[in-house]
């Protein structure tokens, strides 16, 4: 399925018993005063001060924090957070921390209706209700609707991990993207795919390859039809974060050899152009991609006129 659809009526018992009765003076603290004065969050309050978040965090807002207990933190591997620490991996340790915030003020209630939300670090976090347990990626909701001036903190009893591997990284650990990555390198956009800029790849597989008339892959991988080749590579990749929602909602989208995608449901699977969506919203530290069974074809692939 392309969507995954959890709603509002489940509400668990974890979530209502979690629920926070806080005083007028409770909810004039920020989101570091009210963790600080908590007394769990020690490791969260030296992680924030580490990263230079903690201004961040005390600011206007509103934020809503999936805030990670101190325990949370010690079930991490043996070193994780004295490495985290260190001003060398300040980078390391900030997409970590922005990866436990969402923008706006949501609410026990509104993370019931959600299947997921994008984070400060720029990657969406998983939301799940399985029976009485409300979790977050891996972490389990022990508490909600902690209240406070710039914005609402939910405890978690384990940390969170962003993807750290680049796009390329991610499609080379799959295993199902062999040809993908040869074309890649053949069109010399590896470099591209592993660098700091946002991209959304819909990702043709080994298969899909495979079911391209006889020759054309090796046809494409020659020297001479590289700027072919990375005509039709581009057409797979959308600048920025595009996850799944938001596709089906444009409907289109432009990509960054100039034409454009097309997005709909129909029947129960959502497909771009003539290809099946696969498997979606898969992270990388660089941006998101999505899994399709069909390599796309653009209408121009050297830089012509549309048709």
């Amino acid at each position: 399925m392309f969507f995954r659809i959890i709603t509002a009526t489940t509400l668990t018992v974890a979530m209502i018993t979690g629920a926070s009765t806080l005083s007028a003076q409770q909810v004039k603290k920020d989101i570091v005063d009210t963790a600080v004065s908590n007394g769990s969050f020690k490791t969260l309050a030296a992680a924030l001060t580490a990263a230079d978040l903690t201004d961040s965090l005390k600011s206007e807002g509103p934020f809503t924090v999936f805030a990670p207990t101190d325990a949370a933190f010690n079930k991490l591997p043996h070193g994780t957070v004295e490495e985290l620490l260190k001003p060398e991996n300040k980078n390391r340790l900030i997409a970590m921390l922005t990866y436990h915030v969402v923008p706006g003020n949501v609410t026990a209630k509104q993370v019931l209706e959600m299947t997921g939300a994008k984070t400060l670090n720029g990657q969406c976090i998983d939301i799940a209700v399985n029976g009485r347990m409300v979790k977050v990626d891996d972490a389990k909701v022990s508490k909600t609707d902690v209240a406070c001036s710039n914005g609402v903190i939910h405890i978690i009893d384990t940390v969170m991990l962003p993807a750290e591997q680049n796009i390329v990284e991610t499609a080379e650990q799959s295993g199902k993207f062999n040809t993908l990555l040869a074309a890649a390198e053949a069109a010399g956009l590896v470099e591209t795919l592993s660098g700091d800029d946002a991209f959304t790849l819909f990702a043709p597989t080994d298969e899909a390859f495979a079911d391209l008339p006889k020759g054309t892959v090796e046809s494409l991988l020659e020297p001479q039809n590289k700027k072919k080749l990375a005509a039709i590579l581009k057409y797979h990749l959308v600048a920025g974060r595009v996850y799944s929602d938001d596709a089906m909602t444009a409907e289109t989208a432009k990509t960054i050899q100039g034409d454009e995608l097309q997005f709909e449901v129909s029947g129960r699977r959502a497909k771009v152009n003539q290809a099946n969506l696969v498997k979606t919203n898969i992270d990388a530290s660089n941006g998101v991609i999505h899994i399709i069974d069909k390599v796309l074809m653009p209408e121009r692939t050297s830089g012509g006129s549309q048709r």
